[in-house]
């Protein structure tokens, strides 16, 4: 699919992961919106075509309200990203006791139902848009994680709301097949973003040894390259892929 003159939803695209993807986007000619917290789009560095819009991804009418942004652009709306994301951690029974509730909904809430919003309203904008020659409209793009799949000690919620990424995967593109929409997601290892920026380096370099190879911590262009691929792969479709230089992730 192309991406030249379309435009594109990259959510948590004012840092990490949505900031790398919001530019690659926009070098390959989208008109590209990058949504996430107001606090996140007034720290956000100003980038050629990309627009940034303060929009909270568990707030319906304010997803409705940016995906209605986008598909204003005069061009037509062809690619979701979802990267917004929330990744604390909390034991199922810990020393303070169970495992705060309201914590746990609050992370499915964030990472899967925020997800999952932004991609069925986005899904009937990119439905309205007329067909390319192949009968494609758009490709939705979700980020899961390896903790979908090796979930660490204290990654119950985390890892949950990962998963649940990873298993609308494939019925999401299903139900979107007839309208000519792809979905895929990425599952990504550990990968250098603000979140890591408060670490030591000698506990990065310990995280780092642990990836079979290349042994090093994974980069947010790597993560934008994919997605690019995935975008433009008109074939790859209900599919999560691993980007994470082949690390399993161990108990803790």
């Amino acid at each position: 699919m192309r991406i030249e003159n379309t435009a594109a939803v990259v959510t948590g695209g004012a840092s990490g992961l949505g900031a790398a993807t919001a530019t690659a986007l926009a070098d390959r000619g989208a008109k590209v919106f990058a949504l996430d917290l107001p606090a996140a789009v007034d720290r956000a560095q100003e980038t050629a075509g990309v627009t940034y819009l303060p929009c909270d991804v568990t707030d319906g009418d304010e997803v409705r309200s940016a995906v209605a942004a986008a598909s204003s652009a005069g061009v037509p709306l062809r690619t979701v990203v979802n990267c917004a994301g929330i990744g604390p951690s909390m034991r199922v029974l810990g020393r303070k006791g169970v495992h705060d509730l309201d914590f746990f909904a609050k992370v499915v809430q964030v990472n899967l139902v925020g997800s999952f919003t932004v991609l069925a309203v986005a899904a009937e904008a990119i439905a309205a848009t007329e067909a390319d020659g192949q009968g494609q409209r758009g490709v939705v793009v979700n980020t899961a994680s390896i903790a979908a799949f090796d979930g660490q000690v204290g990654q119950a919620a985390y890892a949950a709301s990962k998963g649940g990424i990873v298993g609308l995967t494939l019925p999401a593109a299903r139900d979107l097949a007839q309208y000519g929409i792809r979905v895929c997601t990425i599952a990504p290892g550990i990968v250098e973003t603000p979140m890591l920026a408060t670490v030591s380096e000698e506990f990065r370099a310990g995280l780092a040894a642990g990836v079979p190879f290349p042994q090093r911590l994974g980069r947010p262009e790597e993560y934008a390259q994919l997605a690019l691929s995935i975008i433009e792969h008109d074939y790859l479709n209900g599919e999560t892929i691993r980007m994470d230089g082949a690390l399993r992730m161990a108990p803790r």
